[in-house]
């Protein structure tokens, strides 16, 4: 029997458009043999089932259904597709758990954690994984400029605590520069971290559960056009993105090690992907994303299809593995 699947796309946050894309290329992937795939798209303004008329009806968030031509449209798995909040941040996941809907994504304590990547630093440090040094900023609380660059040195990054896709982020090279780019995180979110500049080989590293087992896909070379992977190198094509990464086999067991060990330690479900700088040939953490972006052209897809699993299988998978972990309760 088909099973009904709501797509959750859009948020809160600047990564909305983003968001729209990664939930119409699930949305255009999944099998029709053996899903009902639904758009569900999530904004301030209200949340909306998007039928292909382009026709909206709006969802009952007490059950989180929607009635389509007077029927009335319950969900059998809810497929996350948002970048940011609410889908990023545990705010939908923490949602879905009191409604009892299975949902591809990490659970939401997972998804506060990682989201926060100041909380999460804190956590991996004490665990062994090398992170860059850092320095923490509250809106509100007094800069010192000194302090700050005695701690991280230049280059360094200024970065938003809880943004994705590489809003409220600058590369800072001059004292002078420091300011502005706390100012340009601070749009963004009232905590920033500021980090040492990493020089090195920046790698992307695809970690999730396929088919009931943890699988780390091919790693992913990062080489940015400008000072580092910004939006632009993101999403317009302004970088070059090798897969497989041009690395010795041994530092590539270290890297796909060391990101299989932070999946599992902070006991994660569904996609994740990991970033890391190659510094002497020890891989530095820098974040976790739990909703990586899911287009054809997004890394997590690529490194996918490198491993030689396709965009249906990839996607129907991740609804698999949400019913069954449902099913054990």
């Amino acid at each position: 029997m088909k099973k009904n699947i709501a797509i959750v796309m859009g948020g809160y946050s600047s990564e909305y458009d983003i968001s729209l894309k990664s939930g119409q290329t699930v949305f255009e992937s999944l099998n029709r043999e053996l899903y009902r795939p639904y758009r569900v798209i999530i904004r301030r303004e209200g949340w909306i089932l998007l039928d292909d008329q382009g026709k909206e009806f709006p969802i009952n968030r007490h059950d989180f259904s929607a009635t389509p031509d007077g029927t009335h449209l319950l969900f059998d798995c809810v497929f996350n597709a948002i970048h940011g909040s609410p889908g990023e941040d545990g705010l939908l996941q923490a949602y879905l758990d009191l409604l009892d809907i299975p949902y591809t994504s990490c659970g939401f304590y997972q998804a506060a954690l990682t989201f926060n990547k100041r909380d999460l630093l804190s956590v991996l440090k004490p665990r062994g994984i090398y992170c860059a040094q850092s320095y923490q900023l509250d809106k509100g609380s007094e800069i010192r400029p000194d302090e700050i660059l005695e701690r991280v040195g230049l280059p360094c990054f200024v970065k938003a605590n809880r943004a994705g896709s590489s809003f409220g982020v600058t590369m800072v090279k001059r004292p002078e520069e420091l300011q502005a780019a706390i100012e340009v995180a601070f749009r963004e979110d009232d905590e920033i971290l500021i980090e040492t500049a990493l020089k090195g080989t920046e790698v992307s590293v695809g970690v999730l559960r396929y088919e009931d087992e943890v699988q780390v896909l091919p790693i992913t070379e990062i080489i940015p056009e400008g000072d580092f992977f910004d939006y632009r190198a993101k999403y317009e094509g302004k970088s070059r993105e090798i897969t497989p990464a041009r690395i010795e086999l041994g530092l590539q067991k270290k890297v796909e090690d060391t990101a299989i060990f932070i999946y599992e330690t902070l006991k994660m479900k569904g996609f994740s992907r990991s970033e890391f700088i190659i510094v002497d040939q020890t891989p530095y953490f820098l974040e976790m994303n739990t909703i990586p972006g899911l287009t054809g052209a997004s890394i997590l897809p690529e490194q996918a299809l490198a491993a030689g699993i396709t965009l249906p299988d990839l996607f129907g998978s991740a609804i698999e593995t949400a019913l069954k972990e449902k099913s054990k309760f």
